[in-house]
């Protein structure tokens, strides 16, 4: 993943299928990739995250793509801490 532009514009496009009982992930477009996934990683339901993808520069990224670049040392923004 070396080279990623954390400040390009981001869109994450839902997964094919749906998760019943869950609040659907649709659509977003983000101004910068950092806050794509970290709204990926931190806000949605890992259930609805699987099969989502993540476009950036034109190139695509997995789930897992969206979560090592989360772990990444170059992820610029504060990551949430986890409740004790």
């Amino acid at each position: 993943m070396s080279e990623f532009d954390y400040n390009a514009t981001a869109e994450l496009f839902p997964a094919r299928r749906r998760v019943p009982k869950q609040r659907p992930l649709g659509y977003r477009r983000f101004d910068r990739a950092s806050q794509a996934i970290r709204f990926a990683v931190e806000d949605v339901a890992p259930e609805l995250l699987v099969g989502a993808c993540l476009e950036v520069d034109e190139r695509r990224y997995s789930c897992d793509d969206i979560r090592r670049l989360y772990e990444s040392s170059d992820y610029p923004l504060a990551r949430r801490g986890k409740q004790p």
